[in-house]
């Protein structure tokens, strides 16, 4: 292929991307100030009793299950863009917890966003400021969960680390996450929580996953970028 039909080509995607909806993984930028702000891509709220989550082909928000037992998830839940949960995000958790044999668990990287709003649907995206997380292992599979307040809120929107939060609200987000797949008396758990980490392990994370899914999405990546840049050039 030449170098004037490659233009052509990405002429031609970058004029489709103007008219079609962007996958939510893929499709939009993990942001412009990370690891301290992240785009964040909604699946579930509060008043969900189904769990929704994204079809990782088509990009559409599925029905996952239903929500089981009583459980519901105390606050907005989604991932981060551009984020993968992959060979260096595993290569932290196994060596904050001293474990081997860990794995990513190939998904985008969760959050959990705090807000005084009440955001009454999913499939939105918002802007999230990281204060911290739980570094969660499913099975054998690294499944961080990153906490963070949305962008200006006006009641957590100053809240910068997660010991600014009361330990009431991460124990509620534990209990949430330790519980949802399990039935209640549960002698095995299939997950655990193995510590609660503040912002800079928080923004490690983040980092990291961006790094993971470069390595595997880097062509898609560096390809909507030069797309945005031929847009803003015009």
């Amino acid at each position: 292929m030449t170098n004037m039909e490659i233009d052509n080509l990405q002429e031609i995607w970058a004029q489709i991307r103007l008219v079609l909806k962007s996958h939510p993984w893929h499709g939009v930028p993990i942001g412009n100030n990370v690891p301290s702000v992240v785009n964040t891509y909604v699946e579930i709220v509060p008043t969900d009793t189904v769990k929704y989550e994204i079809e990782k082909n088509s990009g559409y928000l599925k029905v996952d299950r239903p929500q089981k037992y009583s459980n519901i998830c105390p606050t907005p839940y989604g991932f981060v863009p551009q984020t993968l949960c992959g060979t260096k995000t595993a290569e932290f958790c196994m060596e904050k917890t001293g474990r081997s044999g860990i794995k990513g668990d190939g998904d985008p990287l969760d959050i959990c966003v705090l807000t005084e709003k009440e955001i009454t649907h999913s499939d939105i995206f918002l802007k999230a400021v990281p204060i911290g997380g739980l570094r969660m292992i499913d099975g054998n599979e690294a499944d961080d969960k990153i906490i963070a307040v949305m962008e200006g809120d006006g009641i957590f929107g100053h809240w910068i680390d997660i010991t600014d939060a009361p330990i009431t609200l991460t124990e509620r987000l534990k209990h949430y996450f330790l519980t949802y797949k399990d039935a209640p008396g549960a002698e095995h758990r299939n997950c655990e929580i193995t510590h609660v980490y503040g912002r800079d392990e928080a923004h490690e994370v983040i980092n990291r996953s961006y790094e993971d899914y470069l390595v595997k999405y880097g062509d898609l990546d560096r390809l909507l970028k030069m797309d945005h840049d031929r847009l803003k050039d015009k």
